[in-house]
């Protein structure tokens, strides 16, 4: 039978009337692979492919043949937005076929909760986030809730695969089945895989199951992509400096996206929330001095929901011609209808960031089009050579050629120590099932299989240590209760999450709220918000409020280069972008002028060539190319494996880049006495400096000192790529 014949007659309804002509070849591999096998599902094919329907359409099917007597289905996102956006798309399938969609987070009325916990049924959509706090406060009511739970599926996979919010997923997905005695088969679903099997195996830790992988032929890459450089003032890269070049504009980079954006719907990505509402605040200025109307809208995490919302519903619209500034959190699969291009500023840190931002384009049978602008100030005329060289440029095209060449997307982070989330999945266990004994507990959070690495002498010194400082409190008998420490902790609605959250203060002008910043700053000092710039006028500290009024002007942005988490193949690819001749077809003409300065001072330099640079005199450059982590650990083995041999002075890091000292010996002693330092045992522990306690995750504050030096030293610093790498270098 085939898998349309397989389908509800319902499905097959809401097929014909939505004008499909046949199944997308991923909806037929995933109707396979659900109907015909027991095994977890990962589906890996371009955004708008039809994955969510690949994944629904057996799953719906199943449950109206055999209706669950719980919720059959839990769908997880990481984000409110996606919810919603699905909540709409699957209430429209499932209306006719009797199967109720509910979702679950702060948004959503308590009524609509109450009628979920009376009424336990079809598909729930949920937060990681939400889905803690459940876990948390409705501990009895789980087995009730999901007691014949048959499906996981976490949307956005890709997002969940380098942090601890996706252990904390992991965790909470395996706790709930206990609780509820239920094992559900997991589906997995992201446009931006590179290694399959890796987050196969990801997808599947603790369940018992393997995960099978539909493989689809590749239809190739359809893409319009173009990426254009330019210095923030005076003449650009691709101009005859003696030629006319008498127009002076403030910004050129954000007047060619102001000038790009004009009669279009766009999105124009930003790498961070200050970044955001600079570009935005710049391009509305434009608009007032070429007195046009406002056409920008903003969308970051900091804003209110009113604000977020009008920018969602604008981008939805066909006709609108209008473009939002945002993060990342307009990067995810949340339907904005026909996007007709956008844009980059700068590069992002990964290659499956840059693949999910470009594919908020390209619906309804268009590619998907992606304009870079990368944004550089003119080097001082005293500038040493790495200071020159146009670092965003090169990890744009790094990430463009990785993707092209090799489909390569980063994997998982494996090896991790999690102490942090271990922290928190500890204090919601204890505080969710009551007094324990020691062993009960250890049985209980160890056994997750995102714990694997963690040892039982690890687990006893922080229990012991949460005893001491009261977050844990040990009863008459022996066992386990929080502490009123904990008891503090936990109730925080912050508690829930497990990605750092800054201490933030609501921004108010009169009764409009506008969002929330970090850091309060001074009365009478400006601030951008909103995508526009006020004065502070107050600033309530106890109550975390900011009063403002709006002004007219320009915050300047700060550009900095921040190290993000770039992984080492992505610098290996920049250094190559260097050596090599290819021309790229998608750099325009400022771009391709900055490339060819760069190659030529890179030969000259022997830059791409040589690890160690001579800047004259005793300073020395070293560019390692490696990834964020092993760059971070070759700092380190430098300054406390080798500073006193080389006699290192003046040490200074732009990561993950280059890293810039004067030093006593020569280039060839240099070499020497790195590979002689490489080949002795290093012990991660030993690239921590004296009484350092690096805070890293949001509860290392909380951990004892040797559990955070710990996670640090073995879980982040990459010791051995570090090792591997810089041997194959320095025999240069």
């Amino acid at each position: 039978m085939d898998i349309f014949s397989r389908y509800s007659p319902f499905i097959q309804q809401y097929i014909y009337q939505s004008g499909w002509e046949q199944l997308r070849a991923i909806q037929a591999a995933a109707g396979d692979a659900i109907f015909n096998t027991d095994s977890n599902v990962l589906l890996s094919a371009s955004t708008a492919s039809g994955k969510t329907e690949a994944a629904f359409f057996p799953i719906i099917t199943l449950m109206q043949e055999d209706p669950p007597t719980s919720v059959g289905c839990l769908y997880i996102a990481p984000l409110k937005a996606l919810i919603n956006d699905q909540f709409i798309r699957l209430n429209d399938i499932c209306e006719e076929g009797g199967i109720q969609v509910w979702h679950w987070h702060g948004d959503v009325s308590q009524s609509q909760k109450r009628k979920l916990m009376q009424h336990p049924s079809g598909i729930l959509q949920i937060t990681p986030e939400s889905l803690e706090a459940m876990l948390l406060h409705k501990h009895a009511d789980i087995p009730h809730l999901f007691g014949d739970l048959r499906f996981v599926v976490i949307d956005e996979i890709h997002s969940f695969l380098r942090g601890d919010r996706g252990g904390q997923t992991l965790c909470i997905i395996e706790r709930l089945a206990r609780l509820a005695g239920v094992n559900p088969r997991r589906i997995g679903l992201s446009a931006t895989i590179g290694d399959t099997q890796e987050v196969g195996r990801f997808l599947s830790a603790g369940t018992g199951r393997g995960t099978v992988i539909p493989r689809l032929k590749s239809s190739g890459v359809h893409w319009r992509l173009s990426m254009e450089h330019f210095y923030n003032h005076g003449p650009q890269a691709g101009t005859d400096k003696t030629g006319d070049n008498t127009e002076t504009v403030f910004d050129p980079g954000l007047n060619y996206i102001y000038e790009y954006t004009r009669g279009h719907k766009c999105l124009v990505f930003s790498n961070s929330r200050e970044e955001c509402e600079a570009v935005t605040s710049t391009l509305r200025q434009y608009c007032e001095a070429k007195h046009e109307p406002d056409r920008f809208l903003i969308h970051h995490g900091n804003l209110s929901v009113a604000y977020r919302q009008s920018a969602e519903q604008e981008i939805k619209q066909d006709e609108s011609l209008k473009t939002v500034c945002t993060t990342s959190t307009l990067e995810l699969g949340i339907d904005i209808g026909r996007l007709e291009r956008a844009f980059q500023v700068d590069a992002p840190f990964t290659v499956s960031s840059f693949l999910q931002r470009m594919g908020r384009t390209g619906r309804r049978g268009a590619p998907a089009e992606m304009w870079f602008v990368m944004r550089e100030e003119h080097a001082e005329a005293r500038a040493l050579l790495p200071e020159t060289i146009p670092w965003k440029l090169l990890q744009g095209i790094a990430l463009v050629q990785l993707y092209l060449e090799e489909h390569w997307v980063e994997p998982p982070r494996t090896g991790r120590l999690p102490y942090s989330l271990l922290y928190h999945q500890t204090m919601s266990t204890l505080a969710s099932g009551g007094e324990m004994t020691p062993a009960e507990l250890a049985q209980k959070v160890l056994t997750l299989s995102y714990f694997r690495n963690i040892s039982q002498d690890d687990f006893r010194i922080l229990l012991q240590h949460l005893i001491s400082i009261d977050h844990i409190q040990k009863t008459e008998n022996g066992g386990l209760i929080l502490g009123l420490a904990g008891e503090r902790i936990v109730n925080n609605f912050k508690f829930y999450a497990v990605f750092q959250e800054n201490e933030e203060y609501n921004v108010k002008c009169e009764s409009e709220e506008l969002g929330t910043i970090v850091k309060p700053p001074p009365v009478n000092d400006k601030i951008a918000i909103a995508g526009r710039v006020w004065v502070v006028e107050e600033v309530d500290i106890k109550r975390h409020l900011v009063y403002c009024h709006p002004v007219k002007g320009i915050i300047p942005a700060y550009f900095g280069i921040e190290p993000g988490d770039i992984h080492t193949r992505i610098l290996q690819r920049m250094v190559k972008v260097l050596q090599e001749d290819t021309e790229y077809p998608y750099l325009l003409p400022n771009a391709k002028a900055r490339l060819a300065q760069a190659r030529d001072a890179a030969r000259k330099s022997g830059l791409g060539v040589r690890p160690l640079i001579h800047l004259g005199g005793n300073m020395y450059c070293l560019l390692p190319w490696l990834g964020s982590y092993s760059f971070l650990a070759t700092e380190r083995f430098l300054r406390l494996k080798c500073a006193q041999r080389l006699g290192l002075k003046g040490f200074d890091s732009m990561r993950p880049y280059y890293m810039q000292f004067s030093m006593q010996v020569t280039p060839e002693e240099f070499f020497k006495i790195i590979l002689e330092e490489l080949d002795k045992p290093i012990d991660p522990m030993t690239l921590l400096y004296p009484k350092e306690t690096p805070v890293f995750d949001k509860y290392d504050e909380i951990l004892p000192v040797e559990l955070t030096r710990k996670g640090f030293a073995l879980g982040v610093l990459n010791v051995e790529e570090m090792k591997e790498n810089l041997r194959c270098y320095l025999h240069v």
